[in-house]
């Protein structure tokens, strides 16, 4: 039996699971309109472990999603999961942001599924999985247009979820895509990929792990007054 922690901060939804092997004991988070990690992320831990009546002894292993996602959310989240990995002396989990966006998605056969998150102006965070799970293209920064995921659409239904699915549903016109803008990266579904890591040792190093932030940070500086 393993009692892993998982930490989602990748976008606006502050996301924290407590999970027995890969059944999700508690679940707390806020998907608010602004991030609000800082404030919450901590409160959230503690609450969890407290209804799981559990300490932090108890852990075996902390996992974290790694992005692609918001630069300041996956900071908070993976200084977090690092900080309690070092104190603890547990192991580090990776869980990619999109799979776990994937497997919000209920696959029959051959369906595929596309989680996008909204990145600048027409932009989107996608990768393809295929109804396993797997990866059939590999995570991209790209501008949606007509031709975007085209390879993919012409014999099965597509699912494109999470907050870039809006900006494609006004290009996108096969009607096979199916889209869906309300899902959002969630602890809850960490649980399963977070488990089969920790039993195959897919650790990360602490010491050195990074997000997978995918572009580099840009800095918005302020106009100066005239």
């Amino acid at each position: 039996m393993a009692i892993l922690l998982h930490l989602e901060t990748a976008t606006t939804n502050c996301s924290v699971s407590i999970s027995k092997d890969d059944d999700i004991l508690v679940l707390k988070e806020n998907n608010a309109t602004s991030y609000s990690h800082s404030e919450q992320l901590h409160v959230f831990i503690k609450e969890a472990l407290k209804e799981a009546s559990l300490s932090f002894l108890d852990l075996d292993a902390i996992s974290i999603s790694k992005g692609p996602g918001s630069y300041t959310g996956l900071r908070i989240g993976v200084s977090a999961a690092k900080g309690l990995c070092f104190s603890l002396d547990l192991p580090l989990i990776s869980v990619p942001t999109l799979q776990s966006m994937a497997h919000q998605v209920d696959l029959k056969p051959g369906e595929l599924v596309i989680p996008v998150l909204d990145a600048r102006r027409m932009e989107v965070y996608s990768c393809v999985y295929g109804s396993d799970y797997k990866e059939v293209r590999e995570t991209r920064a790209e501008i949606v247009n007509e031709e975007s995921f085209a390879d993919y659409v012409s014999n099965t239904k597509v699912y494109v979820v999470g907050s870039g699915a809006e900006k494609c549903r006004g290009v996108l016109q096969h009607p096979n895509f199916i889209f869906n803008e309300s899902v959002v990266p969630s602890a809850k579904e960490m649980a399963s990929i977070a488990f089969h890591k920790y039993i195959s040792k897919q650790f990360e190093d602490v010491a050195y792990f990074e997000p997978y932030y995918l572009k580099d940070f840009v800095l918005q500086q302020k106009k100066k007054k005239n």
